[in-house]
């Protein structure tokens, strides 16, 4: 017997809602949270102790980097450690980060983007060898209409330093996704060679292996932003196709064999596995991924449909599961 439809993925978004959830970029980063906690209160000893603690994991430093970034007065208490320490690569690449991030939100002035851009270039200076203030001008460039080469040449700083780093291929991901919205499923679209390249050259064990994953999301987001799929995954032949069950049954068994649950974004990961085995229909699949997800999810892919985030996450869960 066939296995039950994939659910609505969630209530429709109404143009400028927004998800009475809070997705914590975070994610299971206990010793994260702790830090983050104390930074808000404009005490960043701990932050710099956890940044010192991190070491050469550049993954793992992005990610830290990334969610103190995002709390409120980040600039001025990065600004502060700076101050007092005007050497730290650790302190400047903070600073970094959270000009970017209060660069990105919505009501951001005209001049934060350039404020941002130099501190990066700054960060970079002092550190070389890092990746992250080179991440940071990607996620800063990323929205550029006319940015594409340099977008290009931005990945490739990242990936001169670190050529698996995870961030910055889900990055270009979504940027190749974007691409030829017009040719709709086209088996050749370059953002599946992108995706299938990263993979074939990461590691065995990397989770680079679930990228292709991450670029038929990609596109699906892209094609119903466009009109040319449905929002409803049991309409769409998006996840029914030969290459989709096949990139999809490829990175399900890699992460039955390799689970990084030592990498700090594998939750990430496994929305995309898990929003991928429920629009393909497969809830039993699905079900030992959202068990392994627990209470981390994650706006991305769960928003792709258009639709509200934690509603469409919480669908398929129940969907998977057969319980709220």
């Amino acid at each position: 017997m066939p296995p039950p439809p994939p659910p609505p993925l969630g209530r429709s978004r109404r143009r400028g809602s927004r998800s009475d959830h809070v997705f914590d970029p975070a994610l299971d980063d206990d010793e994260l949270v702790a830090a983050r906690s104390r930074f808000t209160q404009g005490r960043w000893s701990q932050a710099r102790t956890l940044l010192v603690d991190t070491g050469r994991d550049w993954d793992r430093r992005a990610h830290r980097l990334l969610a103190l970034a995002e709390t409120s007065s980040a600039v001025d208490w990065a600004g502060d450690w700076l101050l007092v320490e005007p050497e730290s690569a650790d302190a400047a690449t903070l600073l970094a980060c959270a000009r970017v991030a209060r660069a990105l939100r919505p009501k951001a002035k005209p001049n934060d983007a350039a404020g941002a851009r130099e501190a990066c270039l700054a960060a970079a200076r002092l550190t070389p060898d890092d990746p992250t203030p080179w991440l940071a001008l990607l996620l800063l460039d990323r929205g550029r209409d006319d940015g594409a080469d340099e977008t290009g040449r931005l990945f490739e700083e990242v990936r001169s330093r670190h050529p698996d780093h995870h961030h910055a291929h889900h990055v270009m991901t979504a940027l190749l996704a974007e691409s030829n919205p017009e040719s709709g499923h086209d088996p050749l679209h370059e953002v599946y060679d992108f995706a299938a390249w990263a993979a074939e050259l990461a590691p065995a064990d990397s989770p680079l292996a679930v990228l292709p994953v991450v670029a038929h999301a990609e596109r699906y987001r892209v094609l119903v932003a466009a009109g040319i799929e449905p929002d409803d995954p049991a309409l769409s032949e998006h996840w029914s196709g030969r290459r989709a069950r096949q990139v999809m049954k490829a990175a399900f068994d890699w992460w039955l064999e390799w689970e990084r649950d030592d990498h700090p974004r594998h939750r990430l990961d496994l929305n995309f596995l898990a929003h991928a085995k429920v629009c393909e229909g497969r809830p039993a699949e699905a079900a030992a991924l959202f068990h392994r997800i627990g209470a981390y999810a994650t706006a991305a892919p769960w928003s792709y449909s258009g639709r509200e985030p934690h509603a469409a996450f919480t669908a398929a869960r129940t969907y998977a599961l057969g319980t709220p």
